[in-house]
């Protein structure tokens, strides 16, 4: 596609989307680390020096996508909670189908566990102090609404909600990184079978290491 010169807030902000809209695209493609803006800028239809008067670099740009997929995945799984964990269950059962869940849908969700894995050691650098301050307050709004959506279905976690969504999120992004190996490991593994031993689908580590969290915070009945 090719842009004229924007010249009303209208303009900007389809212009704006446009960024925004190919850069989800190329994340379809191809991993967080080969979004290069040079190819975003190219499939975009402008010059660098052009997408760098509405997003100050590429970390910028995928720090408000991080944003908008975080937002969509909330808005998704709320639906998935409420169909799939039975109200007046005991609490280790609800905890288990919330750990079912999350590891579920977040598992189906690759492009989101990139971002997550990328953003505290790519995507917060090479970004200004206000973009930095803007995503931080967007990230703790959307934790809140997890923290409320999770206390919804399982409000023994109690105090203990809030470090379980954080952590919940930091291992998506950790763990995404391992998840599926790649064709130089699985070719290893396909060779000596007894060195995937641990090999786990994303799925899978996921409902283990959420379950191993809610394990930690739900209270013991003694």
């Amino acid at each position: 596609m090719t842009f004229q010169r924007a010249r009303s807030e209208e303009q900007r902000e389809i212009r704006r989307r446009a960024i925004l809209d190919t850069a989800a695209a190329m994340l379809d493609e191809m991993p967080v680390a080969e979004v290069s803006l040079n190819e975003l800028s190219r499939r975009v239809g402008l010059a660098k020096s052009n997408v760098l008067r509405y997003f100050e670099s590429r970390e910028a740009v995928l720090l408000e996508l991080l944003d908008v997929f975080l937002g969509n995945w909330l808005a998704e799984v709320a639906e998935e909670l409420a169909a799939g964990i039975e109200a007046h269950a005991a609490p280790e059962v609800r905890a288990a189908q919330l750990a079912e869940i999350l590891s579920r849908s977040l598992a189906g969700r690759v492009v989101l566990c990139d971002l997550f894995g990328a953003q505290g050691g790519v995507l917060e650098h090479n970004v200004s102090v206000e973009v930095v301050k803007r995503h931080k307050r967007s990230s703790l709004a959307r934790l809140a609404d997890m923290v409320e959506l999770v206390r919804r279905h399982v409000p023994e976690l109690g105090d203990g909600t809030q470090l379980f969504c954080l952590m919940s999120l930091v291992s998506a992004g950790a763990l995404s990184a391992y998840v599926p190996p790649p064709p130089s490991l699985l070719a290893a593994y396909a060779d000596e079978p007894a060195l995937g031993v641990l090999n786990l689908e994303l799925r899978d580590a996921l409902r283990f290491s959420f379950t191993s969290a809610l394990l930690g915070v739900l209270p013991r009945v003694e």
